[in-house]
């Protein structure tokens, strides 16, 4: 029987008389998570985006780097699964885009690296205990655009300030359940009667719409939310459908059809700085020494054409703030 050491001498000795080619053999590809709320069609201009950010490191899928996507396509429940999976591959990185990924991956590791892209505060999340220095695992770029979410009420207010009764449509699946409690407050401070419309799925959104009438809203703000990005479309053609006001996060919406857009707009910015972090992270980087950034800075995208179908004069004072004016 060959003993452990005389077994470790003869497969040195047979490593030692390995071809050098073939011990030259590069090692597996380090792999990063891609784990995202939404479904891929929509951001597929962001997930350039972020392929471009990692060149600028000297990254390239497939050449030095791997990626494995998975994509929830608005069904949140199958999140926390897809993370552990991604965890079970020992990725070296994830970069968890949305809300509820953000909140997936940290659930799902504390050891594996993630770089976030959310629209909540991730200090009040849970997610990161300071913006400066997160520490742990966890790092990433926020857009606050559920924060701007009352800003919204108030320009529907500004362009029709005789109107009383207001929706705001939520996915109630979304994480962002301090959504209605602000526009809620900031209703009041307008003298607003506020209705909260609920939906998660396409028929949903078609069933909300259809109750506005029923409840009398004169204008609907609707939330920001991965399952409503990827149909801001259906969002827009609706709303013109039953002649109402609707204001939403993103450019697209308003030039979709939709009277009004405000938010942080430029996804693509913000997926390419997270590859940035990405790619500081796999050459060596701490995610917890690498400061959350933060971009405030809100849209206004007006389409005037649309006002003119609803029967609005937009006024001066709107246009004159907007930072893009469709006609």
């Amino acid at each position: 029987m060959i003993q452990r050491r005389e077994f470790v001498t003869l497969l040195g000795g047979a490593a030692a008389a390995w071809p050098l080619a073939a011990r030259a053999q590069p090692s597996a590809l380090p792999v990063i998570g891609f784990l995202n709320s939404a479904s891929p069609g929509p951001y597929a201009p962001d997930v350039a985006a972020f392929r471009n950010g990692l060149s600028e490191l000297g990254f390239a899928e497939g050449r030095n780097v791997a990626i494995e996507y998975r994509w929830a396509e608005g069904r949140y429940d199958r999140l926390p699964d897809m993370a552990d999976d991604l965890v079970r591959r020992r990725v070296a990185v994830i970069t968890a885009g949305g809300d509820r990924a953000a909140l997936a991956a940290k659930a799902a590791t504390t050891m594996i690296p993630v770089v976030f892209t959310i629209g909540i505060d991730p200090v009040g999340a849970g997610i990161v205990p300071s913006l400066s220095r997160p520490g742990g695992n966890l790092t990433g770029i926020t857009i606050l655009n559920s924060e701007l979410t009352p800003k919204r009420l108030e320009l529907l207010h500004e362009l029709m300030p005789a109107v009383s009764t207001v929706a705001l449509l939520i996915n109630p699946r979304g994480p962002n359940d301090e959504t209605a409690k602000d526009v809620q407050s900031a209703a009041e401070s307008l003298r607003l009667r506020l209705h909260v419309l609920h939906a998660s799925s396409a028929a949903g959104i078609d069933t909300a719409f259809a109750t506005l009438s029923q409840i009398g809203a004169g204008a609907i703000a609707i939330d920001s939310d991965a399952f409503f990005n990827a149909r801001t479309e259906q969002l827009a053609a609706l709303a013109l459908h039953h002649g109402i006001p609707a204001v939403y996060q993103f450019r697209e919406f308003a030039a979709a059809g939709g009277l009004m857009s405000y938010g942080t707009d430029n996804l693509k910015e913000v997926y390419h700085l997270a590859a940035l972090y990405v790619g500081r992270i796999l050459r060596g980087e701490k995610p917890g020494d690498l400061p959350v950034q933060q971009s405030r800075k809100g849209e206004l995208v007006i389409n005037l054409k649309t006002a003119k179908a609803l029967g609005l004069t937009v006024p001066r004072s709107l246009i004159a703030r907007a930072d893009e004016v469709i006609e």
